[in-house]
């Protein structure tokens, strides 16, 4: 109705309008366009500006999109909303000091802020600065709590983020025992949304320490939980695949499925099954049965009918190929996705990493990863391909930065550390490599035996019985 308007009778208002459609409708170029041309008919309404640069930051084009914001915060210095805006595209750029300045020009505007505060908090978790993040998180937990435990569903909505928040934050710092009891007051708020979201917490944290029957015993306390969840359901499956009861893992996943990969794409049973046989596909894969992961991705990408969802197919079967070094077949899988999605981080780091890690493409492959860190500069996995792309390409001072970086974030990684052990060689500080290999090698004998390839462990084993045997020698020497 909006566009069969003609062009020559559209007002600022309608054109607004139009564009606040397109954005609903995630069509992002043409909601940029309709906003441009209300700007045009009224130079000074903010709130188109503002659409423009939503859109625009929607769109990926976030230089564009802080110029817009920047305007509105000249116009009215008064708006809180368009310095977190302004924060939120510096955050994302990596720019944390000018986040942060941001964010505290809107703290002084809305200082009973709950979002300032939590904001604020996440770029001190990208920093590494738990300390400072810890506090704000405890205070905004503090605040959300109810003496009475009694809350309406927006109030357990709100706790919950916040906690989620803290919980990620003591995960990171590497406080498991804090994280775990964080997020098992998000169980305690009770209803099924937060009682899952808890448990799911709760295991990933658990798996992140490598604490495997924890995680297991705490998947199967969320089903006796919530025995109507088919996504706790299917995180049991996955744990007890990974602790070697495979068969009965599968057996309970394809027991799930309600239809067929034939069943129509809009209904909800072809959503549920859809994620079924993804969850088959990524426990498949992890059990390097190449074949039935295969079948089930193929029959997951027949039931997808947005592209997000086929992007993520995609993204499988490419992690699938890689595992099965089948690079090339891989490569083409990655380029799909970063065709559809050019922001796709995931798909960026992995084809750069594989890339790299083969040796082949290093200018290509480092063009990928910087891409993936740009959009994620405080990633530790992004990071450790940047520092190895720079390895591999004879950079070694770039590489140590990188690498050193990573392994603060990840330091349990045995790939992240076996990669400073080879850098340290390669520059001559063997007593360094050999301290890194060492603490890879007991990595991965934490490690599950899905996430571990032997050759892997062999290589590093090689690597640091000789350097052992030359530090030993010029040990004597002396």
């Amino acid at each position: 109705m909006l566009s069969s308007v003609p062009n020559a009778g559209r007002s600022a208002k309608l054109y607004s309008a139009l564009g606040y459609t397109y954005e609903q409708q995630k069509r992002y170029k043409e909601a940029i366009e309709a906003y441009r041309h209300a700007i045009e008919k009224d130079r000074d309404n903010l709130d188109a500006i503002r659409g423009l640069a939503q859109n625009l930051l929607n769109d990926g084009q976030t230089d564009a999109a802080l110029e817009q914001y920047k305007v509105i915060a000249d116009a009215n210095p008064e708006d809180a909303q368009t310095y977190v805006r302004i924060a939120e595209i510096y955050r994302k750029q990596g720019k944390f000091d000018q986040a942060l300045d941001s964010l505290k020009k809107a703290e002084t505007i809305v200082p009973e802020s709950d979002e300032v505060p939590y904001n604020i908090a996440a770029i001190y978790q990208a920093q590494g600065r738990y300390d400072e993040a810890i506090p704000i998180m405890r205070d905004l937990a503090k605040k959300s709590e109810k003496s009475e435990g009694k809350y309406s569903n927006s109030e357990k909505s709100n706790r919950a983020v916040f906690l989620e928040r803290l919980g990620s934050i003591y995960r990171e710092q590497g406080n498991y025992q804090a994280a775990n009891e964080t997020f098992r007051q998000i169980v305690a708020l009770g209803g099924d949304e937060e009682v899952e979201r808890g448990y799911q917490q709760i295991i990933d944290n658990w798996r992140e320490a490598k604490e495997w029957q924890k995680a297991l015993e705490c998947a199967k306390e969320a089903v006796q939980k919530l025995p109507a969840s088919r996504d706790l359901k299917m995180d049991l499956a996955l744990q007890q695949a990974d602790m070697g009861d495979a068969d009965k893992a599968i057996q309970d996943v394809r027991a799930l499925l309600k239809g067929d990969a034939n069943a129509s794409s809009n209904s909800n049973t072809s959503s549920d099954d859809r994620q079924v046989y993804l969850t088959l596909g990524q426990i498949c894969t992890r059990l390097r049965r190449f074949n039935e992961a295969g079948q089930a991705l193929d029959k997951a990408e027949q039931l997808s009918s947005k592209t997000d969802d086929k992007e993520f197919v995609w993204f499988l079967r490419g992690s699938a190929l890689e595992r099965e070094k089948r690079y090339a077949e891989a490569e083409e899988q990655f380029k799909k996705v970063i065709a559809s999605d050019p922001e796709h981080a995931s798909a960026l780091n992995y084809l750069g990493y594989m890339l790299a890690d083969q040796n082949m493409k290093l200018e290509e492959a480092m063009g990928y990863i910087k891409r993936a860190v740009d959009l994620d500069p405080a990633n530790g996995a992004y990071l450790d391909s940047l520092g190895w792309a720079y390895f591999r390409l004879g950079k070694f001072e770039l590489a140590e930065g990188n690498l050193v970086k990573a392994a603060q974030k990840t330091n349990a990684d045995p790939t992240v550390l076996e990669h400073l052990g080879d850098l340290y060689q390669k520059i001559g500080r063997l007593k360094l490599a050999a301290t890194n290999w060492e603490h890879a090698l007991t990595e991965w004998r934490r490690t599950l035996a899905a996430d571990v390839d032997p050759a892997d462990v062999t290589r590093v084993q090689k690597k640091l019985d000789f350097a052992k045997m030359k530090l030993a020698k010029e040990e004597g020497a002396k």
